[in-house]
This record gives C-alpha cells, structure tokens and sequence, in this order.
C-alpha cells in the first residue's frame, strides 16, 4: 500500500466522517477497484462503530503504515465530532478472519438500522457479520413489493430479506438455509423489529434435499434466490444455480415473481438471463436492479447483480 493510496484514502474517510449518514453505510468500497492501490480495502459505518477490512494480507511496513494513519485519524477533531466510538480492523484474508480492536470496548453484537428496520450484527467473532450492505436496495425493493404476498427466502442466512418482507405487509415468508444459527439470528432480527413470527417459517435444511418442504408451504408470490458463490459441500454457482431455476414453475404463483441473485465478480447477469430461459422459459427477464451508490464498481457487470423475473404463462 503505497503511501499516494494511504492519502487518498485518509482524505475519503475525514471527509465521509463530516456527512455520515443516520443509519449503517460502506463508506469506502476499495474492492470496486476505483482507487488504485486500495483494491483490497473496504470501510463501514455501523452507527458509531467504524469497520475496517483488509482482503488482502499487506507486508508488515504496510500495515504499521495503515494502523498509523487509522490512529491518526481518531485524533482529530473530525472523528471527535462523528460520534464514532470504535474502531475496528478485520483482517479478512485470515482464515479466523481476526478482529483487531484499535479503539473503544470491545463489542461482539451491534444494533444497526437500514430503511428504518433494525438488524443485529455479529463483531469479531465470524467472517460476515450478518448484513451484506451492497444488498440495500435489494431488502428495499422487498419491503416495497411484499404486501399480501407468500414469499419463498432461499440461502435465507440472517433473513435481512424476510424482515424487509414482513415490514412490507408479507402474508407469510418461509426462510430457507443450512445454516441453523444464522436462522437463530433471523429470528432475533425479527424480534428486534416485533414483527409476529406466526407470519414467518424457518427451515434449517440443505436445499437440493428440501424441495418436498420447500414446495409444500408454497405455492409463492414471490421467491428470492440469493446463494453464496461457493459453500463447500453444498453449493457451487456455475454448476448448481440451473438445478434451482428449473424448480421455480412448480413453486410459483400463476403471476410469481423472482429476485435472482449473483456476488461473483467474474460472472455476469447473463449468467442468470441465458440460464433461466433455458431452465425456465415462462419466467422472463424485467429489471436488473441498481446497486448503491456507495459501492462503484469500475465494470457494472462485477458488482452485484440482482435480476427480476416475472412468470409470463402463455
């Protein structure tokens, strides 16, 4: 990390600490590859709590150099006027993903707020803390479409979706993922905004062994597909995304909806166009939604890529 890419990003964060906005935000997105030499770095806003990652393992004069210039900044009357309290340094690129408390107490769960909903994230003790903030507009959309709708929540995790669901007036939303702790932590979210959880499934389950489950408490409004990229054992992107898309007619309503979903910088949103009209050609491409201001990317097809399907029956 040259010290040009240290002064280009001291000069984003003092300048985004004097605007910040009233609920969670990135505030630097290095990882669009916008700024050179900073490729690797990412800088969140967690409502008094300032998150920084590395991606990428830095030499030791580098991170001394990086440390330094994050500790310079807590000193200035800036940060004194933020209201941040604690500043955090994940190290991503290892494989505990270590936390690194440079200022404050330390915090292992944090109260954030997104369009007025509230959500509980996990510091320091996981790799993702439970809120995947390039999905905003994402939960948004959700929230606005929801009203009187079944919707189906598939690789649910921490069910960001499911609360924008319920928030928009969902008749009942079913949240699927193998992960049984991360459900745990969807109910909590719930909670956290007293939604009734009679109106909310949660299913612990691996999905290409569910599909009898899934399809029972269906048929769905709408159904929102949001995998990782990768998850050992269970999930690969580019071989198993079409075994779900040829499933879709038999769980959707006559005038279903789809929300597809792809984070893999190296695959574009005609990944999921070509693939669904080969695996299911009623359900035809809308709108590719837009991404949040805060995460530029230097090629649009990197970023994340969220796709609208409706189901045209002839």
């Amino acid at each position: 990390m040259q010290p040009d890419a240290l002064a280009t990003l001291q000069q984003h964060l003092s300048q985004s600490l004097t605007q910040l906005p009233d609920e969670t935000r990135r505030i630097f997105h290095g990882r669009g590859r916008c700024w050179a030499g900073l490729e690797h770095v990412t800088v969140d806003w967690l409502q008094g709590i300032v998150l920084v990652s590395l991606f990428r393992e830095p030499a030791v004069a580098e991170l001394e150099a990086f440390v330094e210039m994050l500790l310079a900044l807590v000193g200035t009357p800036t940060w004194a006027a933020s209201g941040a309290h604690t500043l955090l340094l994940q190290h991503r690129y290892l494989p505990d993903s270590h936390m690194q408390q440079l200022l404050g107490e330390p915090v292992e769960e944090w109260v954030i707020s997104e369009n007025g909903l509230r959500y509980k994230l996990d510091l320091g003790i996981k790799q993702n803390n439970g809120l995947f903030l390039d999905m905003r507009y994402g939960r948004r959309w959700v929230q606005q479409q929801a009203r009187g709708k079944r919707v189906l929540n598939l690789f649910a995790y921490t069910c960001g979706f499911s609360v924008a669901a319920v928030a928009g007036g969902a008749e009942h939303v079913v949240n699927l993922d193998m992960a049984r702790a991360a459900l745990s932590r969807g109910r909590d979210n719930h909670r956290l905004n007293e939604h009734d959880l009679s109106r909310v499934t949660f299913l612990g389950h691996e999905l290409f062994k569910s599909w009898g489950k899934v399809k029972k408490t269906g048929p769905y409004d709408l159904v929102i597909i949001d995998p990782p990229s990768f998850q050992k054992g269970s999930f690969a992107l580019s071989r198993d995304y079409q075994k779900i898309l040829r499933r879709l007619p038999e769980l959707l309503t006559e005038n279903g909806t789809v929300l597809a979903c792809i984070n893999d910088p190296d695959i574009g949103p005609d990944f999921l166009i070509e693939n669904m009209a080969a695996e299911a050609a009623e359900l035809v491409f809308q709108v590719r939604l837009e991404n949040p201001p805060e995460f530029p990317d230097i090629s649009p097809n990197s970023g994340l890529k969220a796709l609208v399907f409706n189901r045209c029956l002839p």
